[in-house]
């Protein structure tokens, strides 16, 4: 029964992911609860094997109908999986809650500014010149590569926003730019987990198949219904990543 409760985790976790990224807020989470007594490792390189895969799908399916601009992708992929090594061992040093109620302040700051905004990501406005835009890429992929490895939650969103708000790309295109900027972080972190004999396949590979289905079922209802629809569920998400870190802060101080 757990593991049938966690492919419907997965696939609802592979749909969000796919459109707006944060994925992991509902599997992680749910892999946690229905499996209380696996060590911390195991979870996150399970999971992370299913995530892998189910980004590739949505990457692979956005491929096929939306214009990637691979250079600045390749930039900010290979930045982010140094940085997200990077914030990992700084990480193992410090508490993530020394930085987590500055970063709940930026994200309630994100939402706010993207309900304002209406035509937030609705049209492609290049704000770079093409010749720094790999470097800028590169840049976001840091910032945010250094975030994944030190806090987490959300990296795919906040680097929607990155790309859509600095570089300038409508929503349909920075969905895809962050699918596939996500995927090689995250099989540069898989490296680490299956050499370690962190993952278990025996869970991974059920709900990876599940995260796969609700990937591609989720990118090409985002293809399908475009930037409006993909602002819509951003702000979902985005407001599930606030009451996430909120509790966290909350809880930080009760201790």
């Amino acid at each position: 029964m757990e593991l049938y409760l966690l492919c419907l985790f997965a696939f609802l976790a592979g749909f969000i992911d796919s459109i707006v990224g944060g994925g992991g807020l509902v599997q992680v989470p749910a892999f946690f609860v229905l499996y209380p007594t696996l060590p911390v490792p195991n979870v996150i390189g399970s999971n992370r094997i299913a995530s892998a895969v189910g980004t590739s799908v949505a990457a692979w399916n956005y491929g096929r109908k939306v214009r990637i601009p691979w250079e600045p992708v390749l930039y900010a992929g290979l930045s982010s999986a140094v940085f997200s090594y990077l914030g990992a061992t700084v990480q193992s040093m410090l508490p993530s809650s020394v930085l987590k109620p500055i970063i709940l302040a930026l994200i309630i700051a994100i939402a706010i500014y993207t309900y304002l905004k209406k035509d937030f990501g609705q049209h492609e406005r290049l704000r770079i010149d093409a010749q720094r835009l790999p470097l800028w890429a590169a840049g976001i992929g840091a910032l945010l590569g250094f975030y994944n490895g030190f806090v987490g939650p959300g990296t795919g969103s906040l680097l929607m926003f990155g790309f859509v708000s600095v570089i300038g790309y409508n929503l349909l295109t920075a969905s895809a730019v962050s699918k596939v900027v996500n995927v090689i972080a995250d099989v540069a972190s898989l490296v680490f987990f299956i050499t370690h004999k962190y993952v278990l396949f025996h869970i991974a590979l059920p709900i990876m198949v599940f995260n796969v289905a609700g990937s591609y079922v989720g990118s090409h209802m985002a293809m399908l219904r475009g930037n409006a629809f993909i602002r819509k569920v951003f702000l979902v998400v985005v407001a599930g990543i606030v009451l996430r870190f909120g509790w966290d802060v909350l809880q930080s101080f009760g201790k």
